[in-house]
């Protein structure tokens, strides 16, 4: 449950004692303009921008907006390159990995989720899929059950350096398509298997899970993302110490070593999953520990 729930959905850990707070403004250490730190939700509607104050005024202070990604060199074939990655080697098919029982359970899972399944002509494709990205996708289609006018071409990341472009300032990644697709996709097929099952077997819970992420993350609510984030199943399901270190703190560490000079060049808004602020390995602590201040704007 918790890799891709964590992969997709902000859930936070402790790291202060505000209960409602996304946006930082980071000053000192020789910076001549503050730059702003955000913790998004990639599923969040784009409207919620408007909800989160003094985001517009950062928007509009800062001279570059950066993400996780370069959205604008997303083209064509890094895209296919993406898609390769997601999919089975030729010729493979979930069929030949999946026992009868999990095919079974996956294929009811299917059902309530999309009122079908792999009988369905139009699904039978999602078989060539490796584990990992089938996982990945039934999360979005959950969301998209879940969030009234949700658009998955719409998400809330992009929505950043899609404002920065109407301002005619740059934009920028912290990390290539490349490093994060091995990040979220290069599971031993086994473990990739397993959590899928985790996703199938737990469908109720993890509805529930997802409906209260994402009333938290709209209400900026830390501590009820902090429970969240905390509560584990107790069995394989939840992410081992190397899989959050892959997803979450490793990428922290890369980010907090890139971002002063970024920083240093010109005033820039971060824009990454809140999943990557909080805690004493967190991005936020991480840049206090550069020796930046590090300040929320309250609500």
């Amino acid at each position: 449950m918790k890799r891709t729930l964590i992969a997709l959905i902000a859930c936070l850990a402790a790291v202060v004692n505000v209960q409602a707070q996304l946006l930082w403004k980071v000053t000192g250490n020789g910076l001549a303009k503050p730059s702003y730190i955000m913790g998004t939700y990639h599923l969040a509607n784009t409207s919620f921008a408007n909800s989160v104050k003094g985001l517009h005024d950062a928007l509009n202070a800062c001279e570059q907006v950066y993400g996780e990604l370069n959205m604008s060199q997303l083209d064509t074939q890094a895209m296919q390159g993406m898609q390769s990655t997601m999919m089975l080697p030729k010729g493979q098919t979930l069929d030949s990995l999946l026992t009868a029982d999990q095919l079974a359970r996956l294929n009811a899972f299917m059902t309530k989720l999309l009122g079908a399944d792999f009988s369905n002509p139009f699904l039978e494709p999602m078989k060539q899929m490796t584990p990992a990205a089938l996982n990945t996708q039934f999360q979005v289609l959950m969301c998209m059950k879940l969030e009234e006018g949700f658009n998955p071409n719409e998400q809330f990341d992009t929505y950043f350096q899609n404002e920065a472009k109407k301002q005619n300032k740059a934009v920028g990644g912290l990390e290539t398509l490349d490093y994060q697709m091995k990040v979220l996709f290069s599971t031993p097929m086994p473990r990739q298997i397993e959590q899928l099952m985790c996703l199938v077997d737990n469908y109720d819970y993890q509805t529930e899970l997802l409906k209260r992420t994402i009333k938290a993350f709209y209400a900026e609510n830390m501590n009820a993302l902090q429970q969240i984030n905390e509560e584990k199943l107790h069995n394989t399901c939840d992410m081992t110490p190397a899989e959050e270190n892959a997803l979450i703190y490793t990428r922290n560490a890369n980010w907090a070593k890139a971002l002063p000079n970024i920083m240093s060049q010109r005033s820039t808004l971060v824009a990454v999953g809140a999943a990557h602020l909080p805690g004493p390995r967190g991005l936020l602590q991480l840049l206090k520990d550069a020796g930046y201040t590090v300040t929320p704007i309250s609500k």
